[in-house]
Protein backbone atom coordinates (compact mmCIF):
# COMPACT_ATOMS: atom_id res chain seq x y z
CA UNK A 1 0.00 0.00 0.00
CA UNK A 2 2.71 2.48 0.67
CA UNK A 3 4.32 2.17 -2.74
CA UNK A 4 0.92 2.25 -4.38
CA UNK A 5 0.29 5.56 -2.49
CA UNK A 6 3.91 6.89 -3.48
CA UNK A 7 3.00 5.90 -7.09
CA UNK A 8 -0.07 7.92 -6.73
CA UNK A 9 1.61 11.34 -5.28
CA UNK A 10 4.50 10.97 -7.57
CA UNK A 11 1.64 10.59 -10.74
CA UNK A 12 -0.02 13.16 -9.28
CA UNK A 13 2.86 15.39 -9.16
CA UNK A 14 3.64 14.14 -12.94
CA UNK A 15 0.56 15.18 -14.70
CA UNK A 16 -0.78 18.18 -12.47
CA UNK A 17 1.44 20.92 -14.28
CA UNK A 18 -0.81 22.62 -16.93
CA UNK A 19 1.12 20.79 -20.07
CA UNK A 20 -0.53 19.63 -23.69
CA UNK A 21 -1.92 17.13 -22.15
CA UNK A 22 -4.06 19.31 -19.67
CA UNK A 23 -4.84 21.78 -22.09
CA UNK A 24 -6.21 19.41 -24.76
CA UNK A 25 -8.21 18.20 -21.97
CA UNK A 26 -9.70 21.60 -20.92
CA UNK A 27 -10.60 22.21 -24.51
CA UNK A 28 -12.09 19.06 -25.34
CA UNK A 29 -14.21 19.41 -22.18
CA UNK A 30 -15.11 23.26 -23.23
CA UNK A 31 -15.77 23.04 -26.65
CA UNK A 32 -17.65 19.06 -26.69
CA UNK A 33 -20.30 17.27 -25.04
CA UNK A 34 -19.98 16.13 -22.16
CA UNK A 35 -19.82 12.28 -23.09
CA UNK A 36 -17.21 13.19 -25.87
CA UNK A 37 -15.04 15.12 -22.94
CA UNK A 38 -14.94 11.88 -20.83
CA UNK A 39 -14.15 9.91 -23.94
CA UNK A 40 -11.09 11.64 -24.60
CA UNK A 41 -9.89 12.17 -20.81
CA UNK A 42 -9.94 8.13 -21.21
CA UNK A 43 -7.99 8.39 -24.11
CA UNK A 44 -5.63 10.32 -23.03
CA UNK A 45 -5.32 8.46 -20.04
CA UNK A 46 -4.00 5.08 -22.09
CA UNK A 47 -1.99 7.28 -23.92
CA UNK A 48 -0.27 8.99 -20.66
CA UNK A 49 -0.24 5.68 -19.11
CA UNK A 50 1.38 3.79 -21.19
CA UNK A 51 4.58 6.20 -21.91
CA UNK A 52 4.80 6.37 -18.08
CA UNK A 53 4.94 2.84 -18.43
CA UNK A 54 7.73 3.42 -21.18
CA UNK A 55 9.71 5.73 -19.20
CA UNK A 56 9.43 3.83 -15.71
CA UNK A 57 11.04 0.83 -17.37
CA UNK A 58 13.27 1.99 -19.15
CA UNK A 59 12.72 4.52 -22.84
CA UNK A 60 14.73 7.30 -21.26
CA UNK A 61 17.68 5.25 -21.16
CA UNK A 62 17.61 4.49 -25.03
CA UNK A 63 17.16 8.00 -26.03
CA UNK A 64 20.45 8.97 -23.56
CA UNK A 65 22.51 6.45 -25.35
CA UNK A 66 21.68 7.71 -28.89
CA UNK A 67 22.03 11.55 -29.11
CA UNK A 68 20.36 11.23 -32.70
CA UNK A 69 17.51 9.52 -31.78
CA UNK A 70 17.14 12.85 -28.99
CA UNK A 71 17.61 15.39 -31.74
CA UNK A 72 14.89 14.01 -33.76
CA UNK A 73 12.53 13.41 -31.10
CA UNK A 74 13.04 16.83 -30.14
CA UNK A 75 12.78 18.35 -33.89
CA UNK A 76 9.47 16.74 -34.46
CA UNK A 77 7.93 17.09 -31.60
CA UNK A 78 8.59 20.90 -31.39
CA UNK A 79 7.34 21.14 -34.85
CA UNK A 80 4.43 19.18 -34.26
CA UNK A 81 3.72 20.98 -31.20
CA UNK A 82 4.33 24.87 -33.02
CA UNK A 83 1.51 22.53 -35.38
CA UNK A 84 -0.72 21.96 -33.22
CA UNK A 85 -0.69 25.93 -31.63
CA UNK A 86 -1.18 27.33 -35.20
CA UNK A 87 -4.46 25.83 -35.59
CA UNK A 88 -5.55 26.44 -32.38
CA UNK A 89 -5.04 30.01 -33.28
CA UNK A 90 -6.39 29.98 -36.82
CA UNK A 91 -9.68 28.79 -35.29
CA UNK A 92 -12.76 30.37 -35.80
CA UNK A 93 -15.82 30.88 -33.41
CA UNK A 94 -18.07 29.23 -35.96
CA UNK A 95 -15.53 26.57 -35.84
CA UNK A 96 -15.54 25.92 -32.31
CA UNK A 97 -19.26 25.91 -32.15
CA UNK A 98 -19.37 23.87 -34.74
CA UNK A 99 -16.55 21.23 -33.07
CA UNK A 100 -19.30 20.17 -30.69
CA UNK A 101 -20.28 17.69 -32.46
CA UNK A 102 -18.40 16.79 -35.73
CA UNK A 103 -14.83 16.02 -34.03
CA UNK A 104 -14.23 12.60 -35.27
CA UNK A 105 -12.84 9.92 -33.15
CA UNK A 106 -9.86 9.31 -35.28
CA UNK A 107 -8.62 13.01 -34.97
CA UNK A 108 -8.89 12.43 -31.37
CA UNK A 109 -7.12 9.57 -30.89
CA UNK A 110 -3.99 11.04 -33.02
CA UNK A 111 -4.40 14.12 -31.46
CA UNK A 112 -4.08 12.31 -27.99
CA UNK A 113 -1.15 10.52 -29.27
CA UNK A 114 0.27 13.33 -30.42
CA UNK A 115 -0.06 15.61 -27.46
CA UNK A 116 1.48 12.94 -25.03
CA UNK A 117 4.10 10.25 -27.23
CA UNK A 118 5.55 13.65 -29.33
CA UNK A 119 5.66 15.43 -26.54
CA UNK A 120 9.79 15.56 -25.65
CA UNK A 121 9.36 16.98 -22.27
CA UNK A 122 7.23 14.54 -21.21
CA UNK A 123 9.56 11.93 -22.03
CA UNK A 124 12.37 13.81 -20.49
CA UNK A 125 10.46 14.45 -17.49
CA UNK A 126 8.61 10.75 -17.17
CA UNK A 127 12.28 9.42 -17.38
CA UNK A 128 13.96 11.45 -14.67
CA UNK A 129 11.16 11.05 -12.34
CA UNK A 130 9.72 7.91 -13.09
CA UNK A 131 12.97 5.89 -14.34
CA UNK A 132 15.04 7.19 -11.53
CA UNK A 133 12.38 5.23 -9.29
CA UNK A 134 12.79 2.55 -11.17
CA UNK A 135 16.24 2.10 -9.44
CA UNK A 136 15.68 2.60 -6.26
CA UNK A 137 12.45 0.27 -5.82
CA UNK A 138 12.61 -3.09 -4.93
CA UNK A 139 11.58 -5.28 -7.71
CA UNK A 140 8.32 -6.75 -6.03
CA UNK A 141 6.70 -3.24 -5.53
CA UNK A 142 7.02 -1.89 -8.95
CA UNK A 143 3.69 -3.28 -9.67
CA UNK A 144 2.07 -1.47 -6.59
CA UNK A 145 4.10 1.87 -7.61
CA UNK A 146 3.12 1.75 -11.10
CA UNK A 147 -0.69 0.92 -10.85
CA UNK A 148 -0.32 4.03 -8.28
CA UNK A 149 0.58 6.11 -10.86
CA UNK A 150 -1.59 5.08 -13.72
CA UNK A 151 -4.25 5.69 -10.58
CA UNK A 152 -2.84 9.32 -10.53
CA UNK A 153 -3.32 9.68 -14.44
CA UNK A 154 -7.43 8.55 -14.12
CA UNK A 155 -8.41 10.30 -11.04
CA UNK A 156 -6.66 13.41 -12.11
CA UNK A 157 -8.15 13.60 -16.34
CA UNK A 158 -11.12 12.16 -15.49
CA UNK A 159 -11.93 14.40 -12.58
CA UNK A 160 -10.61 17.89 -14.38
CA UNK A 161 -12.77 16.75 -17.38
CA UNK A 162 -15.66 16.32 -14.80
CA UNK A 163 -15.30 19.37 -13.16
CA UNK A 164 -14.79 21.59 -16.17
CA UNK A 165 -17.75 19.97 -17.96
CA UNK A 166 -20.22 21.36 -14.85
CA UNK A 167 -19.08 25.15 -16.05
CA UNK A 168 -18.80 24.17 -19.44
CA UNK A 169 -22.45 26.26 -20.52
CA UNK A 170 -20.92 29.53 -18.26
CA UNK A 171 -18.73 29.85 -21.68
CA UNK A 172 -20.23 30.84 -25.52
CA UNK A 173 -18.22 30.62 -28.46
CA UNK A 174 -16.75 33.84 -28.23
CA UNK A 175 -15.13 33.11 -24.66
CA UNK A 176 -13.70 29.38 -26.15
CA UNK A 177 -12.19 31.28 -28.96
CA UNK A 178 -9.89 33.69 -26.07
CA UNK A 179 -9.49 30.26 -24.46
CA UNK A 180 -7.85 28.43 -27.72
CA UNK A 181 -5.57 31.63 -28.38
CA UNK A 182 -4.65 31.99 -25.43
CA UNK A 183 -3.80 27.87 -25.25
CA UNK A 184 -2.10 28.69 -28.67
CA UNK A 185 0.14 31.00 -27.48
CA UNK A 186 1.02 29.05 -24.47
CA UNK A 187 1.58 25.87 -26.88
CA UNK A 188 3.47 27.84 -29.36
CA UNK A 189 5.65 29.18 -26.76
CA UNK A 190 6.32 25.62 -25.78
CA UNK A 191 6.91 24.43 -29.09
CA UNK A 192 9.67 26.97 -29.84
CA UNK A 193 11.59 26.40 -26.32
CA UNK A 194 11.95 23.04 -27.54
CA UNK A 195 13.18 24.25 -31.09
CA UNK A 196 15.48 26.35 -29.38
CA UNK A 197 16.46 23.14 -27.45
CA UNK A 198 16.96 21.01 -30.96
CA UNK A 199 19.51 24.28 -31.97
CA UNK A 200 21.61 24.08 -29.03
CA UNK A 201 21.92 20.69 -29.31
CA UNK A 202 22.84 20.94 -32.75
CA UNK A 203 25.18 24.09 -32.31
CA UNK A 204 27.46 22.10 -29.65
Amino acid sequence: MTYFLQGLTIGLAYVAPIGLQNLFVINATLTHTRRRALLTAVIVIFFDVTLAMACFFGIGAVMQQYEWLQRVILLLGSLIVIYIGIGLLRSKTAEIEKSKSETSLGKTISSACVVTWFNPQAIIDGTLMLGAFHVVLPAAQSVPFVFGVASASCLWFIGLTLILSLFRNCFNAKALRIINVICGIVIIFYGSKLLLNFITMVMN
